[in-house]
This record gives C-alpha cells, sequence and structure tokens, in this order.
C-alpha cells in the first residue's frame, strides 16, 4: 500500500470538500490532492528517484501536507524536520539520512544554507513564498513544471515512507524508519479502538514535524469527510477563535498547552460547546491542571501515550468510560503491554517494572543503527525505556524513565548538552542537568554543579552563562552548588538521585 492512497480513497467516499483551513484560506480536497500531484511531477523532474530521502523543513501550512502527499505518491521517503532546532542538528539530519532535496520557508534559508555546507548531498532547495535566492527552487514554479495527471506508486506495505529523527537520550539523534503500513496501522488502531465519527473538524497546532503531529494527520486523513484548521504557531485566542467559527470538534495538545489555556481570561466569550475531544500526550499531565480544566471548560482531558518508534498514540484513557487521571489508559486495540523485572519476567499488578510494547506500528528500526535497534527490539517487543506498573482495571501508569531524557513542553532535551555548556565555564569542575516537576512545562531543568577548588559562583552566572550559549528554552531554571556528584562504582553519574535531591 502507499498512504498517498488514502487521499484519492477519502475522495471518491466524499467527494470534493473544504479539507484544510489556514489563515483564513481554504483548500478543498480536491485542490489538495492536484497540488500534491504536481508537486511530485516536479519533484520527479528535479531528480528525486523512489527511496530517496526528501526533508521537509518549515512551520505547519498546507504545503507540509501537499509535501507529504507529493514525496509518498512518488515511492520517496519524507524526512520531517523540527523547524526549530539549530544548524548543528539540522545538518546531523540531513548528513545522516543522505538527504538531496529540502522543502521549507523562506525565513529558514540562513540555517538551511549553514546546514548545506555541512551536508553536501544536499541538492536541491525549494522554498515557499514569493522569493527566492540563488541556488534555491521556487515551490510554486516546482509546482507549475509539473503536470496533474501523476499515477501514485504502488509501493510494498514494508516499504519506508517516513525517516523520523528522535533525540533520544544518548548521543545524536537516531532516525527512526516507519513504513506506509506501520503509519496506516497505528491510524486504523485509533480510530478502532476510539469509534471516532467522520466528518470531524481537527484543530491543528502541534508541529506536524512531530511524530505526534504526524500520526494526527495521517489519522485525519483516514477518518474522512473531515477538516483540518490549521495554526502556524500557538496561541489560544486563534486557537478559541478556531474552534468556534469552525465548529471544532478535535484537538490535540501537550500539558503545557492546557496549562496556559487555563490563564486566558475570557474564554466564556467563544463558543466551545462543539469541542468534544481533548486529548494530551507527550509529557505527565499533572492532576491540578485535569481538575481546572474539567472545572472551567467541563470537559476532561483524554490523557494518551506513545513513542516516535511505535508511530505516536498506542495507549490511552477511553472516551466513554472511566478515566484515571495520572494514568495513560489501556493499550489500544491490537497493541500489547507488558511490565517486566530486569530479567525480562512478567511482574504481577501494581510492581513496578520496564514497560514493554508490542504493536502493529512498531518502527522498522532506527536507520544504519542495526546494534541500537537490537537493543531496544527483541522478539517484536519494544523496551520503553519507562518505568511503571499496570493496576488490576488493566490502566498503565508511568512512575520514572529508565533513561534520563528531560521533557520539557513536549520537547525532548538531552541533559548532557547541558552538562558540557556548563562544565566549559572557567569556575566548574562537574555539573549534571536533571528534569524536575513543573507546573507550566511538565519538567524544566535543575542543574547541580561542582565548583572547582577556592572558586565561588552564583546561581545567576551559570543561568546566564547557559544562555548565552543555548536556547533559554533549554537552559537550567534552577542551580544547585554541590561538593560531589552521586555516581556509581563505575562513575557514572546517577541522576535519579540527583532529581530525588531536595
Amino acid at each position: 500500500m502507499n498512504l498517498a492512497d488514502l487521499a484519492d480513497n477519502e475522495i471518491r467516499r466524499h467527494g470534493e470538500h473544504v479539507s484544510l483551513v489556514f489563515q483564513e484560506q481554504q483548500w478543498t480536497n480536491v485542490a489538495m490532492n492536484r497540488a500534491a500531484r504536481k508537486l511530485g511531477n516536479g519533484l520527479r523532474q528535479l531528480g528525486v528517484k523512489r527511496g530517496d530521502r526528501v526533508a521537509i523543513n518549515m512551520p505547519n501550512c498546507p504545503e507540509v501536507f501537499q509535501s507529504f502527499q507529493a514525496v509518498w505518491k512518488i515511492g520517496a521517503v519524507v524526512v520531517p524536520v523540527n523547524y526549530l532546532v539549530g544548524e548543528a542538528e539540522t545538518s546531523h539530519i540531513y548528513e545522516d539520512s543522505g538527504t538531496e532535496t529540502v522543502i521549507s520557508s523562506p525565513e529558514l534559508l540562513p540555517k538551511i544554507e549553514a546546514a548545506r555546507a555541512r551536508a553536501p548531498s544536499v541538492k536541491n532547495v525549494i522554498l515557499t513564498g514569493e522569493r527566492v535566492t540563488a541556488g534555491t527552487c521556487a515551490y510554486s514554479e516546482v509546482l507549475e513544471a509539473g503536470s496533474d495527471h501523476l499515477e501514485t506508486v504502488d509501493t510494498d506495505d514494508d516499504e519506508l515512507a517516513t525517516l523520523v529523527y528522535t533525540a533520544g537520550t544518548t548521543g545524536k539523534p537516531k532516525g527512526v524508519m516507519h513504513s506506509h503500513h506501520g503509519l496506516y496501522s497505528c491510524a486504523r488502531t485509533v480510530l478502532d479502538t476510539l469509534s471516532w465519527p467522520e466528518k470531524q473538524v481537527t484543530v491543528f497546532v502541534l508541529p506536524l514535524c512531530h511524530m505526534y503531529g504526524l500520526g494526527s494527520m495521517v489519522t485525519d486523513g483516514l477518518k474522512g469527510g473531515g477538516k483540518a484548521v490549521v495554526l502556524p504557531t500557538f496561541e489560544i485566542e486563534r486557537i478559541f477563535e478556531a474552534m468556534a467559527r469552525h465548529r471544532g470538534n478535535i484537538f490535540v495538545g501537550v500539558p503545557t498547552m492546557y496549562v496556559y489555556v487555563l490563564l486566558y481570561p475570557h474564554p466564556e466569550q467563544y463558543d466551545l460547546s462543539s469541542m468534544w475531544w481533548w486529548q494530551s500526550g507527550s509529557a505527565p499531565l499533572a492532576l491540578e491542571t485535569w481538575k481546572a480544566f474539567k472545572d472551567r471548560f467541563g470537559a476532561e482531558i483524554i490523557e494518551g501515550w506513545g513513542m516516535t518508534e511505535t508511530a505516536a498514540l498506542s495507549c490511552t484513557n477511553p472516551i466513554r468510560g472511566p478515566v484515571k487521571v495520572g494514568s495513560i489508559g489501556k493499550p489500544m486495540k491490537g497493541v500489547d503491554m507488558r511490565i517486566v523485572d530486569s530479567a525480562g519476567s512478567d511482574l504481577a499488578v501494581g510492581q513496578e517494572g520496564e514497560i514493554l510494547i508490542r504493536t502493529p506500528s512498531m518502527m522498522k528500526g532506527y536507520w544504519k543503527k542495526p546494534q541500537e535497534t537490537a537493543e531496544v527490539l527483541t522478539n517484536g517487543w519494544l523496551h520503553t525505556g519507562d518505568i511503571g506498573y499496570v493496576d488490576a482495571d488493566g490502566y498503565f501508569f508511568i512512575t520514572d524513565r529508565k533513561k534520563d531524557l528531560i521533557i520539557k513542553a513536549g520537547e525532548n532535551i538531552h541533559p548532557r548538552e547541558i552538562d558540557e555548556v556548563i562544565c566549559a565555564h572557567p569556575k566548574v569542575c562537574e555539573a549534571a542537568a536533571v528534569g524536575v516537576g513543573d507546573a507550566v512545562y511538565g519538567e524544566d531543568i535543575k542543574a547541580f554543579v561542582v565548583l572547582k577548588p577556592g572558586e565561588t559562583c552564583s546561581q545567576d552566572e551559570i543561568i546566564d552563562w547557559c544562555t548565552a550559549r543555548l536556547k533559554r528554552f533549554k537552559s537550567p531554571r534552577q542551580v544547585r552548588f554541590v561538593e560531589a556528584l552521586p555516581k556509581n562504582l563505575i562513575g557514572k553519574v546517577l541522576r535519579r538521585e540527583l532529581r530525588s535531591m531536595e
């Protein structure tokens, strides 16, 4: 199968209708599909072949949807790139994936050119907007150069569809390989589990470059007859306006978004009565946030869980049935989950261990990393690295992470990057960053610092040092000076002990 077939099937089932709204501009499903066919032919004229990797590197907009479809139609592979990451990470993704073509927007050109200098595989840069510079192509011209007649490539079920890079917990980002059938299976599982009706209006604000956004996009196409109201950025007033004007039904967010929604002073001026599905994932949702949201809006936030490696949502609280706040819910239809000890043996109800998962939407593996793939995939089961338990009703709870990734507002932050910046300070001997609970972000960053003998330093000095070298988002909010870092027998810093220190 080819995921691009979903667009053709949707038109056959529901006819022409408005399927996307962006900044007051409306697109029908037929117009979007025609643009994707023309872009697909344009990409072929630039030399893009079946199996080639094409990076889609821009904020939410109609061109993102068109680009995904166009790349899939010609049998190429989508490499979604977070437009917020820096030059080093962008160039690593380009180079590691072997990307030859990048589709992006003009404001990102300086970053792309800097990354391109370190990733010589990139031959084509296609930019949206009206102005382009030397060495780039205009998206509109590529579109117009292509015929609107294009036969979708009949890809194998197991053929690679996307290569999604995840920060992981160590080293550079890894490319997670997902097949056409794997992504389809995840969307099918979501619909079979949640029984979403057709012709729903989904308000999109999550970046489509994330697995969370990508999964929602595929699911939205499979539902059929619906409409995606796409917002480029998270602005609460614009979200409420979109929900009220377009009679929105579904919103997928992360805990931080709901915290800020609760801070909005006058939500009652918007008619949100059509909204029936408010979902949260990517980070733990605070009980206080859930309760306050229900008190204010009369609706329950439904918490779920998934991973890039499992094509997003795999476990969720039910729409109709008891919601257990703090739980990630039950495995969806066709998904199996277990709690095991360090030897891989199943644990009893209520006992904490590692969560293992088996799903039809499992990744094919990590791109060019067979050893790392073998370390997490065993006999069809994925070792998630999350620690938790299952209760007597079959609801799963995550209590800790086996590894030390910091998840702030749904974004993965690798602590080693922060450690290295702090350790570069002339007064610092050692440092370790950890995630600590935060009511707004889910987690924020706290750094533990050991100074060199005889040195003195303030918290503000360390924070200012980090802010000058990292994005403010990755800089620690708190700094604690200690005489020594807790370590195991081989000298590895025990971050779990640091997180438990007051």
